[in-house]
């Protein structure tokens, strides 16, 4: 639910007049929600909510008897949220209680929407968080020259589960083994004749009489400062000499004591996880980064690997946090070719199809789906996100675009092999606007299918929840599927009236009014996301649909053309997303207004994709952050 709502500056300290405005506005906004709370949402929970919510009865885990005490605070973020989906929905409160006038519910939702003007202004934490498979396969390489595949015994992240900060037993081995690999192809043996790479990482032997360990520790300062992202403390630089020490004592020669000493290095914390450079001092509750972690935080954002030599040495003079130095350096990375690494992180986990190499297909129904034909529709997604990317297109083009990139395999798919040749995958002109943006992307239609057929639901859920930002409730329990439908009273049904019987439940009639129309208007795309005119009971297709408002469509290009039209909305929910992924966390509170004012600009430049990214880079929660004894991963971020 986009809004066009008060919010301050993220960038720039603002000058005593214009600051003394914005907080009175603030002040101001901050006394309209707690008064509206109070007279409006607090009547509510009590009367439709805490009966099934409260402390003697938590059904799904919400208690509004507390968060309703403390409404603007961060916890209950996610709570708030999850009521005004269900309320909105007309799920809660359920059919069978009291129920609220129309007045009642528009009143609480209203109110609901301001709740973040009782949030204080809070960056976040700064997360700790360990580097993902492909970031430490990235960052060995960039160190090293080794191909990033040698982390290919590293267990897959899980979307959705936020990032992971701790190690167990197993991949504390597992660390350990590659670093052996690592250095065992990159450095000489133990004996032998050292390596260019070796002599750049350890520099020249020291001559006889030499203090081995002063030379050990220019040779440990020297390596944190390239595995750590930043300086060493004198703290780490002891460990790391005493590791060498150790080696010493066990009679290894300097060059195989200063390889065990490198070894440390590659298992320790401070390259293993993206750590601050120093601790904050005493007394200090928000601090902004050092430009160190700017210059980790961007560099593993867009390039998903270690910061590059300019950006070390703009960190090392202190100008990174400068917000010209910062938006040029934004624009460098992203014109570099490593910034595909944008959509290997974010990009494909927003559309769903990082996981399209393992879904399932019925091989009978859909021999085409080999691993070239997946890999190809991945391609296209990767390609087209870049090129809204790198030509700073308008997010909207996501949407709908004349333009896509197909390969000869996947040009079969689309009807296009007589124009499109060859296992290369290039850019091709659209003429059938049916297709053309995400929407009509084959991966994606693939993604929000069942292993045999379409799903109306899952394409509708997808829509509003990963292009306009809509929260959708979760499908109540024990609600049968269309498969559990009487297989004679269905037989002779399309897919769409089974699917209208099924929303005859009076449990699933209100999301389902609203799901269900936009997955029907994607029905000519089958379930790997080939054109048909007919379903698979050899029933004609019916994309026909009517969205809240009024919008009427009856194909996925009307459809297309409505969800073109709320701009405000796609963008609005790409910022949340990609912020919320840059700062490993889900976004609560103040995040809201900070995501109020970054549209304001972004909305500006014409929604342009480049500058909805400079703004999230350049943001207050991403430059600043809120001192807390222990950093915790959050889940849900990336």
């Amino acid at each position: 639910m986009a809004m066009a709502l008060f919010g301050i500056t993220c960038t720039l300290p603002l000058s005593g007049h214009a600051q003394s405005a914005d907080d009175k506005n603030a002040e101001e906004l901050r006394v309209d929600a707690l008064k509206s709370f109070r007279e409006k949402a607090a009547p509510f929970v009590k009367d439709y909510c805490v009966e099934c919510h409260g402390n003697r009865r938590s059904k799904g885990a919400l208690n509004f008897e507390v968060a309703v005490k403390k409404p603007g605070d961060a916890a209950f973020s996610q709570k708030w949220a999850q009521a005004l989906a269900n309320v909105n929905a007309h799920d809660m409160p359920p059919d069978d209680s009291d129920q609220p006038s129309d007045k009642e519910r528009q009143d609480f939702l209203d109110t609901l929407a301001k709740i973040k003007f009782l949030s204080p202004r809070d960056p976040g934490p700064f997360v700790i968080r360990r580097l993902t498979k492909m970031e430490y396969g990235n960052t060995l390489h960039d160190l090293f020259g080794v191909d990033p595949k040698v982390t290919e015994e590293l267990p897959d992240e899980v979307f959705g589960e936020g990032y992971m900060n701790t190690l167990s037993p197993l991949q504390s081995e597992q660390y350990l083994g590659i670093a052996n690999e690592v250095l065992n192809k990159t450095l000489g043996p133990k004996d032998g004749p050292a390596t260019e790479l070796q002599k750049r990482l350890f520099g020249k032997n020291p001559e006889a009489g030499a203090d081995l360990r002063a030379e050990a520790r220019k040779v440990a300062s020297s390596l944190a400062r390239k595995a750590y992202r930043r300086p060493a403390s004198e703290a780490e630089l002891e460990v790391l000499v005493g590791v060498f020490d150790l080696a010493q004592k066990n009679k290894l020669p300097y060059p195989a004591s200063l390889r065990l000493m490198l070894k440390a290095v590659l298992v320790s914390p401070q390259f293993l996880f993206i750590t601050p450079a120093k601790a904050a001092e005493a007394g200090q509750a928000i601090i902004p980064l050092d430009d160190y972690q700017i210059a980790s935080r961007l560099s593993y954002l867009l390039w998903a690997t270690m910061p590059d030599a300019e950006l070390s040495a703009l960190a090392d003079q202190g100008k990174l946090h400068e917000p010209e130095v910062l938006k040029d350096q934004v624009k460098r990375l992203l014109a570099d070719r490593r910034s595909r690494a944008l959509f290997d992180g974010f990009g494909a986990q927003w559309l769903g199809v990082g996981e399209l190499k393992n879904q399932t297909f019925d091989p009978a129904k859909f021999p085409q789906m080999t691993a070239e034909l997946r890999a190809a529709m991945y391609d296209e997604a990767r390609l087209f996100f870049d090129s809204i990317v790198r030509e700073n297109r308008s997010v909207i083009g996501f949407v709908d675009s004349d333009y896509t990139y197909l390969n000869g395999t996947l040009a079969k798919l689309y009807g296009m092999e007589k124009s499109v040749t060859g296992s290369e995958m290039q850019q091709v002109k659209l003429t059938n606007k049916n297709r053309g943006g995400i929407l009509g992307m084959a991966g994606i239609l693939a993604t929000t299918s069942f292993p045999n057929r379409t799903s109306p639901v899952k394409r509708g859920v997808w829509v509003l929840e990963q292009v306009l930002g809509e929260r959708v409730p979760p499908a109540p329990p024990n609600v049968p599927t269309l498969e559990k439908q009487d297989g004679k009273k269905v037989a002779n049904l399309t897919l769409r009236q089974r699917t209208e019987l099924h929303r005859t439940n009076a449990v699933c009639a209100n999301c389902h009014k609203i799901l269900d129309p936009i997955g029907f208007g994607l029905e000519n795309f089958d379930a790997i996301g080939q054109w048909r005119d007919q379903d698979d009971t050899g029933g004609k297709i019916d994309a026909a649909g009517e969205l809240p408002g009024g919008k009427h469509f009856s194909s996925p290009k009307e459809l297309k053309t409505i969800l073109s039209a709320r701009t405000a909305d796609v963008a609005r929910n790409l910022t949340e997303r990609l912020l919320a992924y840059a700062l490993c966390r889900q976004l609560e509170g103040y995040d809201e207004i900070v995501v109020d004012r970054l549209m304001e600009t972004i909305a500006k430049d014409g929604y342009r994709m480049q500058t909805l990214i400079t703004e999230v880079v350049t943001s207050y929660p991403y430059l600043n952050h809120r001192i807390q004894e222990q950093p915790t991963a959050t889940a849900n971020a990336k």
